[in-house]
């Protein structure tokens, strides 16, 4: 496993799940045998992945002998640990025209544009461009574009850029409005998203 990583996703058996990657990405997936001592958890879990949880996880990928698999899963178990940190979900509304400034706006995040604007841009008034994003996604068009930034983000979070330069790349004028963004719809600081930090209070 990369060394670098500092995530990983427990989804429990039966749970309907697709996956989805904003950039290259290497990903390792394990099946945890049934048995006693697994987490209680109902609903896919995100989890920090520390270097001992990374090395336990690229020795269960192997080809092991029964008994020690067992072994190794006991230990991997034992050190798995929950982070509170929410996802960032984008939907996609389904007017034509709606559609056509989301697209927009998930290929290029930064662009300031206002609804009206993409209004003429795409033959549409700004009201009837808004109550396409509210009625197809149950958001506004500001929090809803807030989301599409915040998710361009964190891939370069993830590649250790500094917030200072995600933040001009996810359409925010200073770092200070990027993290008060991404604390209110995460509930962590950008920091700490990808290293386990504690909650922002």
């Amino acid at each position: 496993m990369d060394p670098a990583a500092t995530r990983a996703l427990w989804i429990p058996a039966g749970t309907p799940h697709q996956t989805a990657a904003l950039a290259s990405t290497a990903m390792r997936s394990l099946n945890i045998s049934p048995g006693p001592g697994l987490p209680g958890w109902s609903l896919p879990q995100p989890l920090a992945v520390g270097p001992l949880v990374a090395v336990l996880i690229d020795h269960l990928a192997g080809a092991l002998a029964p008994e020690h698999r067992a072994r190794a899963q006991a230990v991997l178990i034992d050190n798995l640990a929950p982070v509170a940190a929410r996802s960032i979900e984008v939907l996609m509304p389904a007017g034509p025209r709606a559609l056509d400034v989301a697209r927009a706006l998930v290929a290029d995040p930064a662009d300031p544009r206002t609804l009206a604007q993409w209004g003429r841009q795409v033959g549409s008034s700004a009201r009837t461009l808004a109550r396409a994003f509210a009625a197809g996604i149950g958001l506004t068009f500001a929090r809803w574009r807030t989301a599409v930034r915040l998710r361009a983000a964190l891939g370069h979070l993830a590649r250790g850029e500094p917030v200072t330069r995600v933040a001009g790349r996810a359409g925010y004028a200073t770092p200070s409005a990027f993290v008060a963004a991404f604390v209110r719809e995460t509930g962590l600081t950008p920091g700490s998203y990808f290293h386990g930090g504690p909650p922002e209070v």
